[in-house]
């Protein structure tokens, strides 16, 4: 699920602009990077798959912050996980 999301985002930030002027132009784009930046947090999501309960963990850090947060060991113990690959990145 969480590769389809980084698939999506990444057709996202590839597709062309159609020929569309003014407002209609501003409001496209406008919603290309909002989808690309909705597809791209899920994207780089960390799943966590416990008693039947899909819960996602976007993490909002810089990336300098999310490296400390590794070292220290902040991942969930004992239960499946399956991480993102930083689409916050891209």
């Amino acid at each position: 699920m969480l590769q389809r999301f980084r698939d999506r985002a990444h057709a996202v930030r590839q597709r062309g602009v159609p020929p569309l002027e003014g407002v209609d132009r501003k409001r496209f784009v406008d919603q290309a990077r909002t989808d690309y930046m909705d597809y791209a947090m899920i994207g780089d999501a960390r799943a966590l798959l416990e008693g039947g309960i899909l819960t996602l963990t976007v993490d909002l850090r810089p990336a300098s912050a999310r490296q400390v947060g590794r070292e220290a060991g902040e991942q969930g113990a004992g239960s499946h996980e399956a991480g993102g690959q930083g689409a916050g990145n891209r």
